[in-house]
């Protein structure tokens, strides 16, 4: 009974392979550009408004500060998937370990659920601001940013870590070819020696949780606010409020069904064919961190504006010997963008 215990656990893999795209093995490094292209655009546009949203006085409120911290999360989630993922594609560097790949799931099931909690987050922003514009200052204080921040992140770990653990302690027989690029919870497990059927039952209930509560809070404060705005008698104010709220309304719905599609693809595994489910995959972890920036950088003036205000600083301190035609062209760009804004 010993030795066969001992050999239980001799057979259980701890170095595995993350196979990334199987059916394209041949062109992987031809698919390596475009993540890299996506990831670089990623890096450039979230840092960026994050910059922006540092320097400029006027940006420096609850509404921006969730901004911030959600760009800072698109970075952190997208950096610990697709730097591997284009080494691996690029160099075929693909190996990863057990602990390795239980730090990666955690890293990403923590930021995924942090971002919902953000979003929900900033629909009370725009809930109190729209509703109860009068007490706007006094509810939404540093302190309550603070608490609100930690809370999700209180939240994240509580539901992100039972996943990993249970993980943790199940033995890996059937292969170490993990057929994704990103150590994703039933991609793991599907390696599993025995019944995981808890472990599927605590994962399903974990997206459930989040994603029917979140959104259910989400749907209930902006009813209310669709209600409060339809109230107001003048255009402008209600055009104003409307805007501010469909563009945080956008980057719900791009986080949402980005996520949808991904969990819908994977459990047709009958059907589809792993490439698909891989690329969708990475339609969710990279989609919503490359649209968020123009959404807001596009849909919200204040930071469209302080975006033609720096573009405008490098244009006054170009060398002389910049043409004078390119001068032109430029000048005519920004002067088209500042009368878009009136």
């Amino acid at each position: 009974m010993n030795h066969l215990n001992h050999s239980s656990v001799l057979v259980s893999h701890t170095e595995f392979v993350l196979l990334g795209f199987p059916g394209i093995l041949d062109h992987r490094k031809l698919l390596a550009i475009p993540f890299l292209f996506i990831y670089v655009t990623i890096l450039a546009g979230n840092s960026l408004i994050i910059y922006r949203i540092g320097v400029e006085n006027s940006l420096h409120s609850p509404m921006y500060f969730f901004i911030t911290v959600l760009f800072a999360v698109n970075v952190s989630c997208t950096t610990s998937v697709i730097p591997k993922l284009i080494l691996g594609l690029s160099f075929g560097m693909n190996q990863i370990s057990l602990g390795g790949c239980l730090v990666q799931m955690f890293y990403i099931y923590f930021l995924a659920i942090f971002e919902s909690g953000l979003i929900l987050s900033m629909a009370l922003d725009r809930y109190v601001a729209i509703c109860r514009p009068l007490r706007y200052n006094d509810i939404m204080t540093k302190n309550m940013l603070v608490q609100l921040v930690l809370i999700g992140m209180v939240r994240s770990f509580v539901l992100a870590s039972p996943m990993v653990i249970l993980a943790s302690r199940v033995q890996y027989c059937r292969s170490n070819v993990i057929l994704n690029f990103v150590c994703e919870n039933m991609g793991l497990l599907s390696l599993a020696c025995g019944d995981i059927t808890p472990h599927k039952i605590v994962g399903l209930s974990v997206r459930v949780l989040v994603t029917g509560v979140d959104v259910s809070l989400l749907l209930l404060s902006y009813s209310s606010i669709l209600y409060t705005a339809m109230k107001i008698v003048i255009g402008k104010a209600r055009g104003k409020a409307l805007h501010t709220c469909g563009t945080h309304l956008l980057v719900a719905m791009v986080l949402y069904m980005s996520a949808l599609s991904s969990s819908v693809l994977y459990r047709m595994d009958t059907i589809i064919a792993y490439n698909v489910q891989n690329l969708f995959n990475a339609i969710y972890l990279m989609i919503p961190a490359t649209v968020n920036p123009f959404i807001y950088g596009l849909g919200v003036k204040e930071i469209r504006r302080c975006l033609i205000k720096s573009l405008r600083k490098k244009k006054a301190n170009l060398p002389p010997s910049v043409s004078i035609h390119a001068n032109r062209t430029f000048a005519h760009q920004i002067t088209a963008e500042g009368a878009g804004d009136k």
